[in-house]
């Protein structure tokens, strides 16, 4: 017997002006936060070279400040992990790598049509930009 469809289920033709959002959570887990600051200090001076360390010391203060600093610089947290073959159990973290963070998971969600793109918002975006609207 065919399971029954959903409104989910069929295949969504492009239009103009249809608004097409990934929404994305990457986890990662500080293992060890110096070289968590010290891997984030690195990126920053990267991307500035003419700042003394005691400048880059004082720019990458705590851990937003570090963890933009990798996003700016590599556009992830940890951009060049590779998921493993086989995912550590859960609770299990990695420990050797140099930026002191271990991967966590991720996962993105493809939403169509969200009523209005964040662009459309100008500087006045709403209070939750991740909420999610109601199905009908």
């Amino acid at each position: 017997m065919d399971e029954p469809t959903t409104p989910e289920d069929e295949p969504t033709t492009p239009v103009a002006g249809m608004t097409i959002s990934l929404r994305t959570r990457r986890d990662v887990v500080i293992v060890d936060p110096d070289r968590f600051l010290a891997a984030a200090r690195a990126a920053h001076h990267d991307l500035h070279p003419d700042l003394t360390e005691a400048e880059v010391a004082e720019a990458i203060a705590d851990v937003t400040d570090a963890a933009y600093a990798l996003i700016d610089r590599y556009g992830d947290l940890a951009a060049d992990h590779e998921p493993p073959d086989r995912p550590p159990l859960p609770g299990v973290r990695v420990t050797d790598r140099p930026d002191g963070l271990s991967p966590a998971g991720w996962m993105s969600e493809l939403v169509l049509d969200e009523p209005h793109p964040l662009q459309d918002y100008g500087c006045f975006l709403p209070d939750d930009v991740f909420a999610r609207r109601p199905k009908h």
